[in-house]
């Protein structure tokens, strides 16, 4: 995650914030000219700006009076429920502040989590992107404080914000605007805003992952190696090519979930990143690694991969794949571009080019080959073989 510069500092929770006084109470005029005057505060401009309803077109003092009564009473209790004069909102929602509203949200994705329908992984980033956005908020010059002021405009100074001044990817100011998106649909859903401002924000062009495919040769390195030093790593590398389940999943496997005889793992809809069940298929080298291992040795209920790489009643990290990798990397001397998560890039290009795109897409639980074809880049993009033997009319 990127830090926060030019000496921004976060605001810490729980800290008190500041209480402005941003009415004074209706009053009646009387002269050469009556009115009703009041101020309130325009964030627009960061002051009190004064507001009047001139009553000298009603003719009758004793109606002015009258005017003038209905008018107090009705600003008085308008202003109390956080109306301001310097707004256009349809709906009296849109006067609610905006830090109370944010909190709502963050309740919500709590619940989510606890609820099970949002990963622990998604709310982290979520949270974490939720207090970006409210120390974006906390810094401008104008205050953000009703819903109001939610808009376009904002969200698109936030989304620069975080891509020039937190020098953040193209990638993520993306993932931020599809984020921002999500938060200002679920504000519509509320009634917050009327419409989602996101829409007319357009993503800005990627470069491709910086992620490489081992080479057949690097994968054999990394075999010999494995086998000598650390076989239960070679156990999650050879998962990771040859099954395609990703870290966090793979973290979520148990040896119940696992299928000797059909040769074959599951992978519940609870952790797969499509919220769907899924079958993948286990090889004969996968199989042998296993029971040359013991792994079956252990109780059923137990996790494929524990803190220590081993299995264990407690769940490893999903990040030890990463940070093992990367020690495994600097040994072996590859580029940064090598990852755990290329082993499943490698994996797919091998047995798409073995067996077939399709067969592929399948082990790897894409809905599309297009998801799929992502996977493969230059020469490692697999064509049908059919195509090779094709007798057209030309």
């Amino acid at each position: 995650m990127f830090a926060l510069k030019n000496g921004q500092q976060r605001r810490r929770k729980g800290a008190p914030t500041l209480e402005i006084l941003n009415y004074t109470l209706p009053k009646l005029h009387t002269g050469q000219n009556w009115y009703v005057d009041f101020t309130c505060f325009d964030p627009a401009c960061g002051k009190m700006k004064r507001k009047k309803y001139m009553l000298d077109s009603i003719k009758k003092v004793s109606e002015r009076r009258e005017r003038a009564a209905e008018i107090i009473t009705n600003v008085t209790v308008r202003l109390r429920k956080g109306w301001t004069p310097w707004a256009d909102v349809s709906d009296r929602r849109g006067y609610a502040q905006v830090e109370d509203v944010l909190e709502l949200y963050h309740n919500y994705i709590v619940k989510l989590m606890a609820a099970g329908s949002m990963k622990k992984k998604t709310h982290y980033d979520y949270t974490s992107r939720l207090s970006h956005l409210q120390d974006f908020i906390a810094t401008r010059p104008i205050p953000i404080i009703y819903m109001y002021q939610f808009n376009q405009a904002l969200i698109s100074d936030f989304l620069d914000y975080i891509f020039e001044d937190c020098d953040a990817s193209a990638r993520t100011r993306n993932n931020y605007r599809t984020w921002c998106s999500a938060l200002c649909s679920w504000m519509v859903e509320k009634k917050y805003l009327e419409q989602n401002p996101v829409e007319k924000i357009r993503s800005i062009p990627e470069a491709e992952k910086s992620r490489d495919a081992l080479t057949p040769m690097d994968l054999r390195k990394m075999k010999e190696h494995l086998e000598k030093t650390d076989r239960h790593m070679l156990l999650a590398c050879m998962m990771e090519y040859y099954t395609f389940i990703r870290p966090t999943e793979l973290s979520h496997v148990r040896l119940q979930d696992i299928f000797l005889k059909e040769q074959k793992v599951f992978v519940s809809s609870a952790v797969s990143k499509n919220r769907r069940d899924g079958m993948v298929g286990l090889n004969d080298t996968l199989i042998k690694l296993m029971l040359d291992l013991d792994i079956f040795r252990n109780p059923s209920g137990f996790y494929l991969f524990g803190p220590n790489m081993t299995p264990s009643e407690k769940m490893a990290d999903p990040r030890i794949f990463r940070d093992r990798f990367a020690k495994l990397r600097k040994v072996m001397g590859w580029p940064n571009s090598y990852m755990f998560y290329s082993l499943k890039d490698s994996g797919i290009r091998d047995l798409a080019n073995a067996e077939g795109i399709v067969i592929a897409r399948d082990q790897a639980r894409h809905s599309d080959i297009s998801t799929t074809n992502k996977y493969l880049k230059g020469t490692a993009l697999a064509v049908h073989e059919e195509t090779k033997r094709f007798r057209g009319n030309l």
